[in-house]
């Protein structure tokens, strides 16, 4: 499958014989699709990916997207996926980039208010209209002045447009019951120990009746 300078970043970052993330290739046409993924990385994080000129423009999201118009989150641009990402979901292994649990929180379709939004991103501000599940109604995104921290990656407030779709009374409520990749594992761990205590107290009170008998 050919790979496309897009997707250099993307490629360069992944090992395909041990991750099920897909390759994907660039695209003809210009479709309009969104997808949120609820991603449990090293820390829970959200990544907001839009389709345009092929493929998904991404951005991750570190509290999510918010229909509150008050709430402006951080979203730092990372490299484009390929369109095949947007159906993804699974576990990304140990050892691998991005490693942790990655699952669909909302897709749909949107819609550029203004210019395409490949023009949008040079000029550092955005306006979209979301058609989903979860998110509907107008967004928009500005970029922010200064140094990012990681060369490379640009940073952007995303915020809600006070619509008839924005609540100030909403909050975020992930998929998945825990918080990030780590906390998952410690959490199996305490119920195996409780577990093996559990077992160790009825293998004494056995002991105990036996020599009592």
């Amino acid at each position: 499958m050919p790979r496309s300078s897009e997707l250099r970043t993307y490629y360069k970052k992944r090992d395909f014989s041990k991750t099920k993330e897909p390759r994907g290739q660039k695209h003809k046409g210009a479709g309009h699709r969104f997808v949120i993924h609820e991603h449990h990385a090293t820390r829970l994080h959200f990544d907001l990916r839009l389709e345009a000129e092929g493929v998904l423009k991404s951005w991750a999201v570190p509290k999510g997207p918010s229909m509150n118009p008050h709430d402006k989150h951080l979203a730092v641009m990372v490299e484009d996926h390929p369109i095949e990402y947007g159906r993804f979901e699974g576990a990304i292994p140990e050892g691998e980039y991005g490693a942790g649990e990655v699952r669909i929180w909302d897709k749909g379709t949107y819609e550029e208010i203004g210019d395409p939004l490949v023009d949008q991103i040079r000029a550092g501000k955005i306006t979209i209209l979301l058609h989903g599940k979860k998110l509907n109604g107008e967004f928009h995104m500005v970029e922010m002045h200064g140094r990012a921290e990681d060369e490379g990656k640009r940073n952007w407030l995303l915020f809600k447009h006070k619509d008839e779709y924005a609540d100030e009374d909403w909050t975020m409520k992930p998929i998945l019951d825990y918080g990030s990749r780590s906390q998952a594992p410690q959490q199996k761990k305490k119920k195996e120990t409780q577990k093996n205590a559990l077992k160790r107290l009825l293998k004494a009170s056995k002991s105990r009746t036996r020599r009592t008998a």
